[in-house]
């Protein structure tokens, strides 16, 4: 009885065999946290790297490429996105590795490839042994099309490997699409194992939400750690983490005065969409006029916006400003965004959701946020642009909002601290699984395991010293 215990409990427990190979001699480029990182990934064979901005996922991506081609003696493919591919098949160059930008299946070659996500579907996806998903958030809608595709078109490639920057622990639905497209575990079996679901019926609307169990928190993170590293800084993982402590984040918030309604003596905050939206209109004229003074005073800046009417009003009052927008041809927004990192242009005006993923623009250490939407993670991205590893400069975000939007301020605040509690939560409990596959560290010790007899001394017994009262292993069962 005890053995079926102990078997349903091993049972239990989530393993998963590795399906790579090993590999001792890596570029003398890598950092040794990143050979160490790079090593355990072509290890696994399909697996996450979820590793802080600036920490050098490109030149892991790169030599773990490289690195499936020489042992299939095939092709690999990295997808990245807009202005991010050409930027990362010049930084091949620089560690000795070639990478070919490619248009299309024709382009390809033996060896490392990359092209932009919007070009996925003149490729013959089935012509690469190994693909690499640089920026793999792209798959936080798990019902959207590109998550869809890249399910469905690299569900049998051998070698799979997703980069991006730390998730966001309270967004599930970007950790199950990544383990479903790695071929870990599907999203829907994830959510049953440790999620609770919370979806409400309110009237004509749905609110769908799955909670983690509470009891479910440590394996979630555990389970997490057998196909992905998560780490912010080399120490996470037992390396020298101290040239790698970022400079200081300023943030300076200038909230606008908003004029109370006619019917009201004091300002009535936006609550709703729509409410927010008229508010943000009716503050725009003042909000873009101190962008542009602030942007004035800086050598080079960046000003993000949500609107395309802010988009086209920022660019007409900052002069000698570069707009990029969602309707640009993709060569603009290339020349626009590889200029800004060569600093050939001054001011850059976009939104977070076109410019505030992959690019490295340490370049720069000011940005001005003319507005803000809900969303966290296109804040943190955005901001992430400048301040990363490899800034030398204190990095000024200067947050421009109106007295009627101050609610979505606090709502960013909040999420930005319920982002980092869990952050530090997961990367704990990562970190220690992952220094014992790194190291081959595994704590090892002696089941207890009762199989000898015991005998009682008289004065325990109570009865006659003679009588037999102990019992076996076997006779507990």
């Amino acid at each position: 009885m005890l053995d079926e215990y102990y078997s349903f409990l091993a049972h239990k427990q989530f393993e998963r065999e590795d399906s790579g190979f090993e590999v001792q001699e890596l570029n003398d480029k890598l950092f040794d946290y990143q050979k160490a990182t790079t090593r355990w990934a072509l290890k696994k064979g399909r697996c996450a790297l979820f590793e802080d901005t600036g920490m050098g996922k490109t030149i892991q991506q790169l030599v773990w490429a490289d690195e499936v081609s020489k042992h299939t003696g095939g092709s690999v493919l990295i997808l990245a996105p807009l202005a991010v591919s050409r930027q990362t098949a010049k930084e091949a160059e620089k560690f000795g590795i070639k990478c070919k930008l490619c248009e299309d299946q024709g382009d390809a070659i033996i060896g490392v490839n990359i092209t932009n996500y919007e070009k996925l579907h003149k490729f013959d996806t089935d012509a690469f042994s190994g693909v690499v998903l640089d920026e793999s958030s792209i798959m936080k809608s798990y019902s959207g099309k590109t998550t869809m595709e890249l399910q469905e078109r690299f569900a049998y490639t051998p070698y799979r490997l997703c980069c991006t920057a730390t998730p966001s622990p309270n967004d599930y639905t970007e950790i199950g699409a990544t383990a479903e497209f790695l071929g870990v575990m599907t999203r829907n079996e994830m959510l049953s194992t440790f999620f609770i679901n919370d979806s409400v019926k309110k009237g004509k609307q749905d609110r769908i939400g799955w909670r983690l169990k509470g009891h479910a928190e440590k394996d979630f993170f555990r389970w997490m750690a057998t196909w992905s590293m998560m780490i912010d800084n080399p120490s996470n993982i037992g390396f020298d983490g101290s040239a790698f402590v970022l400079p200081k984040l300023n943030i300076r918030s200038i909230i606008t005065d908003s004029k109370p309604d006619e019917s009201s003596l004091f300002v009535e905050y936006a609550q709703t969409l729509s409410e927010r939206r008229e508010a943000r209109k009716e503050s725009a004229r003042e909000r873009v006029d101190i962008a542009a003074e602030i942007a004035s005073e800086k050598d080079q800046c960046l000003i993000w916006c949500d609107y395309n009417y802010e988009s086209q009003m920022l660019h007409r009052a900052i002069e000698g400003s570069v707009e990029v927008k969602g309707a640009d041809d993709q060569h603009h927004k290339e020349q626009a965004m590889i200029g800004f990192a060569s600093g050939n242009v001054k001011y850059l005006v976009s939104k977070p959701s076109i410019c505030g993923f992959g690019m490295n623009w340490q370049n720069c250490h000011e940005m001005i946020f003319c507005g803000l939407s809900d969303s966290f993670e296109q804040f943190y991205q955005a901001v992430r642009r400048c301040w990363r590893f490899g800034q030398k400069h204190d990095v000024n975000v200067h947050i421009i909002i109106s007295e009627k939007e101050t609610s979505v301020l606090e709502n960013i605040r909040r999420k930005e601290a319920d982002h980092q509690r869990m952050k530090e939560t997961m990367i704990s409990v990562m970190s220690t699984i992952a220094k014992e596959e790194l190291f081959n560290a595994k704590r090892r010790h002696t089941e207890y395991l009762p199989k000898m007899e015991m005998t009682l001394p008289s004065f325990l017994q109570g009865g006659n010293e003679n009588e037999e009262v102990c019992k076996t292993k076997d006779e507990i069962k």
